[in-house]
Parts: structure tokens; sequence; C-alpha cells
């Protein structure tokens, strides 16, 4: 059966596997080597030449170093590659690596070094466009400004839907078209592929953060674009020349991670939906930011995004304060940054993951996010009503 034809928990746990059989095993191996016996000066002369300049290995050619391929990596590629509906993918050492080459490959140029940010975006991200460290320049706008906002010289278009940290979803086919033939890259790492697929919606690049749900048991970092080959082969050469290569351990771990992410995801969305709407009737809170629970403006609920997720936000009516004492005062929920891995984390993102981006475009100080994980939902009620000094009862 081939991966179009398989539905999505079983193309999960088979997806980037079409070798173990012929190699005689089940479990995905880990391959260590960071260098790699040449056949003959010739091929591997050769191999070295595909591999550095964005290429695969040549027909009985060498990997040659693990700078340039692994097979372990690739099979994590080609897995999340068919997740999301994309004809290859590129693994990199974290999430902002990632971008980074991405930055680098379609923005870095004479030509085309100016980018459009649709805010609000991850921290790191914003951080990172607004610094010009890479030397780009970017123009931040709202998802109905990115036509006027592109210009003869842009080269990149980055959206983030559900957006970091409020959950604004923004129509990835709406911004495509504004777009007309800039690429535009979605990073996807709070949907998942199980909630959506923006490549079907006409976006270039699909970047995941894979730390986070892909892995999914905070243990592992890692980064990943799912792409057409020909952008494909301008990033490996980036990744190549930087050394933001993913490691062969990390890709066994993301790998074997998203064998469950179907499941994981949609345990985590149910108890999520469940809180959030517990987090509606709090007298403390006044207002909750979860898909489902608002009005969508994007028309993306429900089609694009086919899911509500595993990540809310409130506003305390007490402010930072109030954020304060709450992360301190819960017991099942770690006080940490991340998220999408099977214990619920809360975070204030002002103080913390949104705390380099500018005071214009900064979330309230009153904003506490929150990743939901595997625990019993009506466990973490009682932890956020102990918490916030409410009943867990009330509905």
């Amino acid at each position: 059966m081939e991966d179009a034809d398989m539905q999505l928990d079983t193309l999960a746990v088979h997806a980037g596997r079409a070798d173990l059989a012929r190699l005689g095993v089940h479990a995905l191996p880990i391959d260590l080597s960071t260098t790699n016996p040449l056949p003959d000066l010739l091929s591997g002369g050769d191999s070295y030449e595909a591999l550095a300049s964005g290429g695969t290995i040549p027909e009985g050619g060498s990997a040659v170093y693990g700078r340039l391929w692994n097979p372990t990596v690739a099979r994590f590629e080609s897995g999340l590659a068919a997740l999301e509906h994309a004809e290859t993918a590129v693994a990199f050492a974290s999430g902002m690596a990632a971008l980074s080459a991405a930055l680098l490959a379609f923005a870095g140029s004479d030509g085309s070094r100016h980018v459009v940010a649709v805010r609000p975006l991850y921290g790191g991200s914003d951080h990172l466009l607004a610094t010009g460290l890479l030397g780009t320049e970017v123009t931040f706008c709202d998802p109905d400004g990115v036509r006027d906002a592109c210009r003869d010289d842009t080269g990149l278009v980055l959206l983030e839907t559900p957006a970091n940290p409020t959950l604004e979803l923004v129509n990835i086919a709406d911004v495509v078209e504004q777009a007309g033939d800039v690429p535009v890259l979605v990073d996807n790492t709070f949907a998942t592929p199980v909630l959506q697929n923006p490549l079907d919606h006409g976006a270039a690049l699909v970047m995941h953060s894979a730390t986070k749900y892909l892995g999914g048991h905070g243990d592992v970092l890692g980064g990943v674009i799912a792409c057409s080959e020909a952008h494909a082969n301008r990033l490996r050469p980036i990744r190549a020349i930087t050394g933001a290569v993913l490691h062969p351990l990390a890709a066994y771990l993301l790998h074997r991670g998203l064998t469950t992410l179907p499941l994981r995801v949609r345990a985590q969305q149910a108890s999520a939906r469940a809180v959030a709407e517990w987090l509606t009737t709090q007298t403390d809170v006044s207002e909750v930011f979860y898909p489902g629970l608002r009005e969508d403006p994007s028309g993306a609920l429900g089609t694009q995004f086919t899911g509500t997720g595993a990540m809310l936000a409130v506003r305390l009516g007490g402010g930072a304060a109030a954020v304060e004492a709450l992360t301190k005062r819960v017991r099942i929920f770690t006080h940490a940054v991340s998220l999408g891995g099977v214990d619920s984390l809360i975070e204030s993102p002002a103080a913390l993951t949104h705390r380099p981006v500018s005071a214009d475009a900064k979330p309230d100080a009153g904003i506490v996010r929150m990743s939901i994980g595997l625990e019993d939902p009506r466990d973490l009620i009682a932890d956020l009503a102990q918490a916030l000094g409410a009943d867990a009862t009330a509905r």
C-alpha cells in the first residue's frame, strides 16, 4: 500500500520505514557514523559534491560525512514529509536552526533580503527577524496586510497558525493569494500535521519545532521543514555549511514520536477543551484564548484547522501579579517554557518566551499560556482551581 492510500494513524506508524524489512530489522536503527567509507576516489568525490550542493547520494555512492547526510535522519525526514503531504523534508538541530536556514535560503541574497512576517509569532522567531541578525529586513503586519507589505525584494512570507501565544487562526490560502509569487512558510508547531496540512492550502514550506509535539516527551531538540524537492535543494547546503544538522539519536527519538502523534494530539486536545471550558466560568479569568470558544474571522476553523488543539491561554484580571501567583501555586502543571509534551506546562509569554519581542507586539503581562498534556483533565482543573482559589466543580 502506498503512503497516499493510508489513513493518518497508519501512516504515522509506518512512514519512513520502507527500508527496514530489507535491512532485516523491526525497530528503527540508529546510525551514529560521523564518517563513511568511500567506494573509490571518483564516486566519493561525486557523492561529496552532490550532498554538499543540496542533492542526495548518487547511485553506488557514499554518505561521506555525517554533516551532509545520515540514514536515521533521512528516515525521520521521510516520515514527517508523508504526514505533511510533502515531497520531502529537511531536518535541523532545532526549530530556530530551521528558521535561520529558511531565511538564508529565501531571503539571504542581494535580490531578496526582505521578509514579511504576520504577527503574532513565537518570540524567538519575532526576535530573530527584528534584529536583522541574518541580514534580512522585516515588515511585520496582520494577516490582511500581506499584499501591501510585499515588495519587489520580498523573498519569504512567514506566518504561524494557530499563533503563539494567543491562538489566533490565520487563513493560509488567503495569505498565499496575497503573497503572489513569494513563497509562504507556515510554522505548524501548534497544529501538527494531525490537525493542519499547510501545503494543501498553498504554502511552500511547513516548519516545525520538532522539540514540541513531534517528539512529544520533552527530551529531544529538533526542527524540520517539509517542502518540495526544489526548495529542499536550497535548504540542505545551508544546513551542511552551517553545521545545523540534526543528530541521529535525536532523529530516532523524533521518528519514534511520530508513531503516537495522532493519539497524543487527539487526547491532549480533548483535555484542553475541557480545561478551557472550565476556565470560562472563573471570575479571576477575564478572557480565554482557545479556538472554538470564540469567533473565528479567518474562516479557518473546521476547514484548514480541523481541530481545536491542545494549547490555550488566559488573561487574568489581576495582571502580572496574578500570573506570578498562579505559576507558583500549581502542583501538577510544571512552570516551564516549551510545549507539546505528555505533561502539562504553564508559563508567562511576556516574561519568558516573548520577552525579547518589541513592546508594541509583546503579549499582555496578564496572559498565561498552557500546554495541556496527557493527565486526566479533572486533575488539571483541580490543580488550577486550588491555584486560583476556585471551585473545581463550578461549571
